[in-house]
Parts: C-alpha cells; structure tokens; sequence
C-alpha cells in the first residue's frame, strides 16, 4: 500500500463508524429509509443506471454504503471497494438490517485483486468525490478500465474541478491555481461536523486536485468511449458548478 494510502486509511477510519451513527442514524434506521425509498436514496444518480436487477455494480470508495445498499435492495450485486474498516462495519450492518446482501471489500483501490474482478463488473460506479484521493489518474482509470466487461459502463461522479480555486462546497479546504497540480495534506471532508478539540486530532488526508481535462484524457486514455458528460450545481449556490458526471463505455 502506497503512504499516501496508508495515510488516507488512518483517516478515514478514525472514529467513522460513531460519525456515521452520528450523522445517518442507527443502521437499522438508516436501511429503514433505504428501503422506504431506494431511488430517492441514490438522488440524481438514478437517472444513470439503465437497470438493477441482477446487474454487477463495483462501487468505488463506497464509503459506508449510502448508495451500495438501495442499489442492492434494487436487485443490483453490489461490491464495494473502501480503505476502510469503519466503514465496511457500518455499511454491512446496514445492508444486514435491510436484508440484502452485499459485498465489502477493503483495500487500496489501485491494488484491487484484478485476478479476482478483471472483466467482473457491468458497472463501475462512484460518487461524492474519490477522485482527489489518487495521485495519478491515468492509473486510477486503467484500474476502472480493466474491473468492466466489455461493453460495461461507469459513471463517475465527483466534486467539480471548480472547487480548486472556490471553496464553493465549504469544506473549508484550501483553494489554488486552477491548474496547480499539487499534492497536499489537508482534513477529511467531513472533519468540520467534529467538535474542535477532536477535529485537531484526526489525521489529515493526502490529496491531488485534478482539472475537468486531465479527468476526460485519463479516461480517453485507458480505453474508455464517452458517453456524456454532466454539470450539476453546488449544493450551496445553484450559480456556481458544484459537482460533475462523466459516462464512459468500455468498447
């Protein structure tokens, strides 16, 4: 595992599952509302999926299975790939909780076992920012690449590359040059819901900030056809671009 991996697993395990419990409700109440409502569950990403059942969904940085588990109550075979362990326990007593199954995988995302899911998945699918979390695209892409059949498809959503020069999601991350291609340590996304004393403890996460060009030539380069590409507001001002969906096809 890579020390920026390393890095980002003591991170994002550092008190997760309490911050989940905290902020989605008790699993059992969490799966009570997935179940009430899958489709509202996965918002505006419903409208990427062509189907549900019975379709292989590799769910990328899954973090605690907000959108795994109504995708599986949905019929999908879900798996999700996560560095961490906080997050596979409350993601799996969750789906537990819903009655569904799913399957958690815990690993860095660039060292999945390509032997176990090459060619596995008919979709590959992440969302709520991942992309920042990897220092070299063309990898992280080859890696999306090689886990589809052939004819699959991801969706790739993430924070638009506008937030590199305005802090328009109030992560309260540093902002920089559009085109900086820096590596720099800083918070957890969700670090600014802790109270201060905490907040000052958790480990930072290591990040790399892409541009919407370096993100589309990384998937032109490994073999991806696009299919569309998508401009969604920011949550806290619907003027300004807060987040953005690439559809890809593996030919």
């Amino acid at each position: 595992m890579r020390d920026y991996s390393i890095q980002n697993k003591k991170a994002w395990e550092y008190s997760a599952y309490e911050f989940w419990v905290k902020h989605s409700g008790t699993p059992a109440d969490r799966a009570k509302r997935d179940l009430e409502n899958p489709i509202g569950m996965l918002k505006k990403y419903s409208d990427y999926f062509d189907a549900y059942s019975g379709v292989k969904i590799a769910n990328i940085c899954g973090s605690c299975g907000k959108k795994a588990v109504p995708l599986a109550i949905l019929g999908a075979e879900v798996t999700v790939f996560d560095i961490s362990e906080d997050n596979k326990k409350y993601a799996l007593e969750v789906a537990a909780a819903a009655k569904v199954d799913l399957n958690f995988e815990v690993c860095d995302i660039l060292e999945i076992n390509i032997e176990r899911y090459g060619g596995y998945f008919d979709v590959v699918f992440m969302e709520g920012g991942v992309l920042h979390y990897f220092h070299d695209m063309e990898e992280f892409m080859g890696i999306m690449y090689s886990l589809l059949k052939d004819s699959g498809k991801m969706i790739c959503s993430d924070f638009h590359p506008f937030t590199k020069i305005e802090d328009i999601l109030n992560f309260e991350q540093p902002t920089m040059s559009y085109f900086s291609t820096e590596i720099f340590e800083e918070e957890m996304a969700h670090a600014h819901f802790f109270e201060e004393n905490i907040r000052k403890q958790m480990p930072k996460c290591s990040y790399r900030k892409y541009t919407i060009s370096e993100i589309i030539n990384a998937s032109i380069n490994s073999g991806f056809t696009l299919r569309k590409f998508d401009e969604h507001p920011a949550w806290t001002n619907d003027r300004l671009p807060g987040e953005f969906t690439i559809v890809a096809s593996k030919p």
